[in-house]
């Protein structure tokens, strides 16, 4: 049976280290003819430049599938979401102030990226995203009108430090959300239900697809539940090392292509027809 539909992770996997798109993926994706869906941790307002770019018009999935939305040049259509509950977000942001102060900490609704702090976490974030981060107090948020917060996102560049932060999540036992570490220096809380693998398989419901019609493209482990969801897993040269097992076709580096390298993989198989 051929591939009929394409996911893929960005960051670390579609876009290359300066947090683009190259040339060569983007030819080698319109060339295949087959429909992408970008599933990423991002904001959909951070992916809405690619998703131009791509001239994607197929159903997207944000913030680690806890968001699939249908892109619009005016107002994004949301097809499904889950969002973290909104009192515990609000106790969750106040805790990790108080017990990492030295981690950058942000959190997204559906439209806009909050801090409390510009601190290099934030910047390094921005120069990936290029996005426009509202500064507000966290309490001030929190004692106004309900909102849907489907993210809240870590950052620190000490690795000790990231050790020590997912210790102490694990140890508080939270439940409702999920906690996944998509890149050495980022970790990001959502609601429970978010998960890639529930933005594919609502995709693959609505287009009666099986999993083995799709293959999947990514590099941490935030994309595992993804990975496991199709038939085809393929899985970045620059991944964690544990993530390039029997089970997956591991292509090249997002600095080297590895998109295009993998669908031409493909195209020479016959898995998929163009």
């Amino acid at each position: 049976m051929t591939i009929q539909h394409i996911f893929s992770d960005l960051d670390g996997t579609l876009l290359n280290s300066a947090g683009q798109v190259s040339a060569v993926n983007q030819k080698a994706i319109s060339a295949c003819k087959l429909p992408l869906t970008l599933v990423s941790a991002r904001a959909p307002q951070e992916m809405a430049s690619i998703i131009t770019k791509l001239n994607l018009s197929t159903p997207q999935i944000a913030f680690n599938g806890g968001l699939v939305f249908k892109p619009s040049a005016s107002k994004l259509e949301v097809l499904s979401q889950s969002t973290i509950d909104f009192n515990l977000a609000g106790r969750l942001l106040t805790v990790l102030k108080l017990y990492f102060p030295q981690v950058s900490l942000s959190f997204y609704d559906l439209h806009n990226w909050y801090t409390e702090r510009i601190d290099k976490g934030i910047r390094y974030a921005q120069n990936l995203n290029h996005q426009p981060v509202t500064q507000l107090k966290t309490t001030t948020f929190f004692s106004q009108h309900h909102h849907d917060v489907f993210k809240i996102m870590l950052l620190t560049f000490d690795l000790n430090k990231m050790a020590a932060l997912i210790d102490f999540l694990a140890k508080l036992n939270i439940a409702g959300v999920s906690i996944q570490q998509s890149g050495d220096y980022c970790l990001e809380i959502t609601s429970e239900q978010a998960k890639k693998s529930r933005g594919i398989n609502y995709i693959l419901q609505a287009e009666h697809l099986a999993a083995r019609e799709a293959t999947a493209f990514g590099d941490g482990y935030n994309d595992l539940s993804m990975l496991e969801m199709v038939g085809y897993p393929i899985v970045m040269g620059n991944a964690f090392d544990d993530l390039k097992t029997k089970d997956v076709f591991v292509t090249k580096t997002n600095d080297e292509n590895g998109v295009s390298y993998a669908l031409d993989h493909l195209i020479r198989h016959n898995l998929v027809n163009v």
